[in-house]
């Protein structure tokens, strides 16, 4: 794959994507005064920007809101001031929306590079299942995730309730999501939900420092790593090794293969190709 790409930002209405370095793709979600809520457009231009941070070459995507939220969950207009994109009542919000909302973090889990969330405002409902679909997280101590849904008489249906769960186990997912719980970074820290949590100011350069570190390893081995831990989290111990086994063999003998091992006996740094 070509890591030639456009590296300017793109500016849609919801979302910009930027190359801060050749390798590295940062999408911020734009919307700051709606707190970039899941808005049909944010939708379309997120995933529009995971193919363009693919296509483009990039070792990894960094994921980012402007403003007070990192994404503020759903757009509620759409349940009390139906949109004729995608009709009222249970069904119809189901498919033409929360479907979408759903299919879109199963992009972000199974793309082939590794997503950073930089959770620099609030990560509520919606906004903390992305961030759970994201690879690693990073986190501004001065504000909050959660999955608030029983406070408005919902629950998080588009995977929070079931990667808390598997993420900080069942008592604290419970307290979490039945009191509808708003978690504070250094909470969040504490147990395991964010890789590290940074002054505001600081935040999207810790993002780039842990983006860059993707640089110097293989991007097929990086990619089947990730493939097999999101695979092994749904299997038996039994299975989940077979995952582990058949991953390394796509692996071996390949063309990054072969690079990693010649520059381990030379002692030099591998130079591994592009994606």
């Amino acid at each position: 794959m070509s890591s030639t790409h456009d590296t300017t930002a793109g500016a849609g209405q919801a979302v910009s994507l930027a190359w801060p370095d050749p390798d590295i793709a940062l999408a911020t979600m734009v919307r700051e005064r709606e707190m970039n809520t899941l808005s049909l457009e944010l939708l379309d231009e997120l995933g529009a920007s995971l193919t363009a941070s693919v296509a483009g070459g990039a070792r990894a995507l960094i994921v980012t809101g402007q403003g007070r939220a990192f994404c503020a969950g759903a757009h509620l207009r759409y349940f009390t001031q139906p949109d004729p994109r995608i009709g009222s009542g249970a069904f119809a919000l189901r498919d033409k929306y929360l479907q979408r909302i759903a299919e879109l973090f199963d992009s972000i889990e199974t793309l082939p590079i590794p997503v950073i969330a930089a959770i620099n405002g609030f990560a509520l409902g919606g906004g903390c299942e992305m961030s759970l679909a994201c690879d690693l997280r990073v986190m501004a101590d001065n504000t909050k995730i959660g999955v608030p849904e029983t406070r408005i008489g919902a629950l998080a249906g588009a995977g929070g309730v079931q990667k808390l769960h598997r993420f900080v186990g069942r008592g604290k997912a419970l307290e979490w999501v039945m009191l509808g719980s708003h978690v504070t970074a250094q909470e969040a820290f504490t147990h395991g939900l964010v890789t590290s949590v940074h002054a505001s100011a600081d935040l999207l350069p810790a993002a780039m420092e842990l983006a860059k570190r993707f640089r110097t390893l293989g991007p097929r081995a990086v990619a089947q790593s990730k493939a097999a831990v999101r695979l092994c989290g749904d299997a038996d111990l039994t299975t989940a090794r077979s995952v582990g086994l058949e991953a390394l063999a796509m692996l071996i003998d390949g063309e990054e293969w072969r690079e990693g091992m010649s520059a381990f006996m030379e002692k030099r740094p591998p130079r591994f190709p592009p994606l």
